[in-house]
């Protein structure tokens, strides 16, 4: 028997003041203290904890049914914190509140354990939470022996006067400690038990996330042409197979060729034999066994092997932590929504098959930073000495204007007392702010003495918590919505780069930020389509270390270099009008855990024809990024991870790009402004219209028009019709451009074949070189494209293999 899922997600008073009015006044719940409290009482009482920053309230499920209430708290800080004067609270405190639901039915034992430990795990995820700080009446004795099993220690009996009068007992539970050997060696047997056994890696979670990954190596090795399937049996049935250089083993099933060679396998027909006998799928062994197919070289297939590995760990996780299905995201609304589609998404890339290598981090950090955990987080901000750190910032912001849109005045306050009480000069530092594994994996070791020497100045968690976006650097602000994200340097290795932050490759960025942004706010088309960019306005960088010292001398370049740097951008939650809602465009790509589409559940709910559905999409996307080309040689990377949809009853009505600063060229010689001339590229004539048919017809839309295609929501052959009149339109509206139209030919009959996994199988360590990425591209022949006139596509032969260029 699998055991119980528990999960918390936020109280929303409009679905969930009926349970909770139900559990705070049962008898059982005396000692929550509102026996007898109205339906409108409870309300308030919530409706108040929900206005509190520093204060949240939780609704828990076992296997999905709701079963407990928590709240969490800043002692120090909430409105509502009833030990908020005592001497005894420290930095890093954590309040907590648990009331389990009264049993429908027989109590079930060890339950109320069960879900005190998840609670007490979502505390910890937190990495600034030190102590977990409970206050049980005196006469709880239920709830005091409950503490004290899981490893609290009670201080001592104070007097309470909030919300009414009580004797309590103040009661602390420490942070576990890790012994030599890295595991926690006071964890009460119940969490312990948790955090040694990686309950998410189990044979049936590994099962189903070997059959997805190996369903997506087949399908996009194939369509890189890595792999060349053979037809088998009846050409109706579509089966294939396929056999690995020594013979040894043997692959084989169904699948359906589509538009851009896109080959849509079955998951549950693959079957696969080693010397003949059956043997179960696995994605690693897959790829050793392919490997003088696949042009990886030996040194690096190890990595390669480890970031599969860790792909697999990530996605057993999420099938034990059970993902919302696609009708709860849609019913969500305002930031909650957003970040959960953001959480929710269960594949990192849709092409790239090692996609969650994040190599560096442990079964903990997974479970505190990455995104689809959703845990909050605190960002740990350090003093940096000013003369070694550059602060880039946007024409329109001053370095006084960030700090305190940034961080409240009480936060500024403490900051400049650490450093006076060191005896050093605030005015002689600028704020740094660092992914809290950054400072313990790396800062607080690999740069000791920089910070031994006061260059470095720890000032400790900043008060506002944030989540990890799907690019698992970058953090959306959940206290303050409104405020910047901030993008942190983090040096683990992901998809084919450490996914460090160069200082000196980020001084301009807000300057190439605002110059962008001009460019299209002041372009009509642009603004008709509703297309606009999120500048990262403010980028910081610190260069005292002895690496980059070692740069300056020996012209030695490393990634120790791109280890402590940040970036603010802005947040969209201000442009959003009167019902409107957000999403990240990977959301189209997403299945939930049953295999619903989320982009088939937006088109259903929407109540348009699908096509009428994806013109408005491809209208507000393609169309703008067409534009920025053929208008402007304006290129950006407008893959999924890098727009945020805005939209208005389940349609897109207009599109928000990001990540500009380092994804942005512009490939002809119009004058830039000298702290822009960094983002010219010079781009051979045959690969400028690649920025949209590499990155939006093979990156987005073939995986798109799939699952519309396979889900019967709309034929692929009338996705791609519309792909061509959204195209035509703009050429039409636009006679002004029709020599820059035909020298791009957008609608060609073919274009050369881009392909991603090839990059990352060259080298695991760094794809491509940043400043010159065109160089870095690899090609397998040419692809025929779905969106020209279909008298002028050649025909296409999918059993040919192309090794590329």
């Amino acid at each position: 028997m699998s055991t119980p899922a528990v999960t918390l997600e936020p109280v929303d008073l409009d679905r969930d003041i009926g349970l909770l009015h139900r559990w705070v006044t049962h008898p059982r719940s005396a000692f929550w203290l509102m026996q007898g409290a109205s339906v409108q009482d409870v309300a308030a009482e919530y409706a108040a904890i929900a206005e509190d920053p520093h204060h949240h309230a939780w609704l828990g499920r076992v296997d999905g049914e709701p079963a407990f209430l928590a709240e969490t708290y800043d002692p120090a800080r909430s409105a509502h914190s009833p030990i908020r004067d005592l001497p005894d609270l420290r930095p890093g405190d954590l309040g907590m509140h648990v009331l389990v639901a009264p049993p429908a039915g027989d109590p079930v034992p060890g339950f109320t354990r069960r879900v005190f430990g998840a609670v007490l795990d979502h505390c910890f995820a937190d990495p600034g939470v030190r102590r977990v700080v409970v206050e049980p009446d005196a006469r709880n004795d239920a709830i005091r022996a409950m503490n004290t099993a899981f490893g609290f220690r009670e201080l001592r009996t104070v007097s309470l006067t909030t919300p009414v009068a009580k004797e309590a007992v103040l009661s602390v539970l420490d942070r576990p400690t890790p012994s030599a050997s890295g595991q926690p060696t006071d964890l009460p047997a119940e969490l312990a038990a948790a955090h040694l056994t990686a309950a998410h890696l189990t044979p049936e979670h590994l099962a189903r996330a070997q059959r997805h990954l190996v369903t997506k190596a087949l399908s996009e090795l194939s369509h890189e042409r890595l792999l060349a399937p053979t037809a088998v049996g009846d050409p109706a049935e579509g089966g294939f197979e396929l056999t690995s250089p020594d013979g040894r083993a043997r692959y084989t099933f169904r699948a359906q060729l589509l538009a851009l060679e896109h080959w849509a396998v079955e998951p549950a027909s693959i079957e696969r034999t080693l010397d003949g006998v059956p043997a179960p799928l696995d994605v690693q062994d897959l790829v050793v066994e392919l490997a003088p197919l696949l042009g990886i070289p030996d040194g690096l297939l190890p990595t390669y092997l480890e970031e599969l590995a860790a792909t697999l760990a990530s996605a057993a996780w999420k099938l034990e932590h059970s993902t919302r299905s696609v009708e709860e995201l849609l019913d969500l609304e305002g930031t909650e929504g957003y970040q959960a589609v953001e959480a929710a998404m269960t594949e990192g890339h849709p092409g790239f098959l090692a996609n969650n290598g994040r190599i560096g981090f442990g079964v903990d950090d997974h479970a505190a930073y990455s995104p689809e955990a959703g845990a909050p987080v605190r960002l740990v901000w350090v003093a940096a000495r000013r003369e070694h750190t550059r602060l880039s910032l946007s024409a329109d912001l001053t370095e006084e204007a960030l700090w305190e849109a940034e961080l409240d005045e009480a936060t500024r306050v403490g900051f400049e007392k650490r450093l006076r009480d060191l005896g050093l000069d605030p005015d002689d530092y600028l704020y740094l702010p660092l992914h809290p594994w950054q400072w313990r994996a790396k800062v607080a070791v690999t740069f000791a003495p920089d910070v031994a020497r006061r260059d470095l100045v720890p000032l400790g968690e900043g008060p506002d918590t944030y989540r990890a976006q799907q690019s698992i650097r970058t953090f959306f602000n959940t206290s303050r919505p409104e405020r910047h994200y901030v993008k942190t340097a983090l040096a683990v290795q992901n998809m084919g780069f450490l996914r460090g932050l160069s200082p000196a490759y980020m001084g301009p960025t807000p300057a190439i930020n605002d110059w962008v942004a001009g460019l299209v706010d002041g372009d009509e088309e642009l603004r008709a389509c509703g297309f606009s960019v999120l500048r990262e306005r403010a980028a910081i960088g610190y260069t005292g270390d002895a690496y980059h010292r070692l740069a300056d001398r020996a012209g030695v370049r490393s990634p120790y270099q791109k280890m402590i740097a940040a970036l603010w951008r802005e947040s969209p939650l201000p442009r959003l009008r009167e019902g409107e809602r957000l999403a990240t465009m990977a959301a189209l790509l997403h299945r939930d855990g049953d295999g619903r589409a989320f982009v088939s559940a937006l088109v259903e709910r929407s109540g348009l024809p699908a096509r009428e559905w994806v013109r408005r999409w491809l209208d507000a996307y393609v169309r703008p990024v067409a534009h920025c080309l053929v208008a402007h040689e304006l290129a950006f990377m407008p893959h999924g991870e890098n727009l945020v949809l805005v939209l208005r009853d389940h349609a897109v009505d207009r599109v928000l790009m990001k990540d500009v600063g380092e994804e942005v060229a512009v490939m002809d010689d119009q004058p830039l402004p000298p702290e822009v001339e960094r983002v010219r590229a010079d781009v051979p004539p045959d690969v400028r219209a690649l920025a949209l048919h590499t990155d939006v017809f093979d990156g987005v839309l073939r995986h798109v028009a799939a699952i519309l295609h396979l889900d019967g929501v709309l034929d692929e052959t009338v996705f791609w019709a519309e792909v061509r009149g959204c195209l035509e339109r703009h050429r039409a509206d636009h006679p002004e451009l029709a020599e820059r139209h035909a020298a791009y030919d957008l609608l060609r009959a073919e274009f050369r074949h881009s392909c991603l996994n090839r990059l990352q199988l060259r080298n695991t360590l760094q794809m491509v070189d940043l400043t010159d990425q065109s160089e870095s591209l690899m090609y397998a022949g040419t692809l025929a494209n779905p969106a020209a006139d279909p008298a002028a596509r050649p025909a296409v032969d999918p059993g040919v293999v192309d090794s590329g260029a």
